[in-house]
């Protein structure tokens, strides 16, 4: 009796298993068609994305202007204009020290390869000048036999570029419509949607724009820190353009590795070609410090407050997503997570038992109830 008890518990066990499995492996594969799906629309998913990520950060301004009597339009168009505006002044904040001082940086430059060259001919190196030329002979004729590799890597690049003015176009005309007409999806996604879904989706559609936002601010303040420390820095060692060099860190970190390595490469060549060697490693360990500060102590923590996710899954979900999407992985990963943690939250909440009720004392009428 004991046995064909145990065979049976081991058979609806073994049933349940079976039921799981097959559901979960359901779940993989619609996740996979999603994703897969997601890739052939990306030229545009991307400018949605990016869309949405600029009205994030300029709703508040536009919320400001409407609820002082501006229309929504008119209110939209103000902002988007001040947003060009603002960029464009980050750009000539760059660039135009840069060029007022392109002619000492040219001259620090050709110095700074002469050096190197002498320091090369010296001891222990003991390169001579045949040998640079013969170098040089050499890689002149490694580029002539890869002309046409460049050509296709030139074409590339083009195509990259043209396809990036397009996604910016199109996510500034989006942010335009979004801060303008953003108010009233919610209550025209309630109207559309049936039964009990027309609470919970506006609900969750709510509380991951609040997440979007909140990750949109994190990381300006996680680029202003960088930006501050590392400007400090190149302030206190004399290296030349620290505003601009400043703003370049600041605008590169909402592009993660990649900026990090392109302002931290033009800060450490400026100081090297106008210092020399000494202070372009101390800037380099300057932003190596800092750097390591904000991916392991900044970032996580900021990004973990203001997320509502711990800061072990913030480094892992930046891990993840580099390493399935690259640069754009690592942008998109954190937002991501965030959004799937207000999604597995809400179904968390809808799904927990309600809580019990006190049962009501039932006194007979005419009874007295004392405190």
């Amino acid at each position: 009796m004991s046995a064909t008890l145990n065979a049976t518990k081991a058979a609806a066990a073994l049933r349940t298993s079976a039921r799981v499995s097959a559901e979960l492996l359901l779940v993989l594969v619609m996740a996979a068609v999603a994703v897969w799906f997601l890739g052939r629309m990306w030229p545009i998913v991307w400018p949605l994305v990016v869309g949405l990520l600029l009205t994030t950060l300029t709703w508040p301004l536009t919320r400001f202007l409407r609820r002082h009597g501006w229309r929504p339009a008119p209110a939209a168009a103000t902002v988007t204009v001040l947003f060009l505006l603002v960029v464009a002044g980050v750009v000539a904040l760059i660039a135009v020290p840069v060029a007022s001082q392109s002619g000492e940086l040219a001259k620090g430059v050709g110095e700074g390869v002469q050096r190197l060259r002498e320091w090369a001919a010296g001891p222990p190196l003991n390169i001579g000048d045949e040998q640079i030329a013969g170098a040089f002979d050499a890689g002149v004729a490694r580029v002539q036999k890869s002309v046409g590799s460049m050509v296709t890597a030139l074409v590339t690049g083009m195509s990259t570029v043209f396809s990036g003015v397009v996604t910016t176009v199109l996510a500034l005309f989006l942010m335009f419509f979004f801060l303008k007409d953003g108010p009233k999806f919610l209550p025209w996604l309630t109207r559309q949607l049936p039964g009990r879904l027309a609470t919970d989706v506006p609900v969750v559609a709510a509380r991951c724009w609040e997440t979007l936002g909140a990750f949109v601010r994190s990381q300006a303040l996680v680029g202003l820190l960088d930006a501050v420390f590392i400007g400090l820095g190149l302030w206190i060692l004399g290296v030349p353009l620290v505003l601009p060099l400043a703003v370049l860190t600041f605008v590169s970190a909402f592009v993660p590795i990649v900026g990090a390595l392109f302002a931290g490469f033009v800060a450490v060549l400026i100081a090297l070609v106008s210092n020399g060697p000494t202070d372009a490693l101390l800037v380099l360990a300057i932003i190596i410090v800092v750097q390591q500060l904000e991916g392991n102590v900044f970032q996580p923590m900021i990004q973990s407050r203001g997320l509502g996710l711990h800061a072990a899954v913030i480094l892992l979900a930046v891990t993840l997503g580099g390493s399935l999407a690259g640069v754009v992985g690592s942008l998109l990963a954190v937002p991501v997570a965030a959004l799937i943690a207000v999604v597995w939250n809400y179904l968390r909440e809808q799904l927990g038992e309600p809580p019990q009720e006190p049962e009501a004392d039932h006194a007979p009428t005419g009874a007295s109830v004392t405190s």
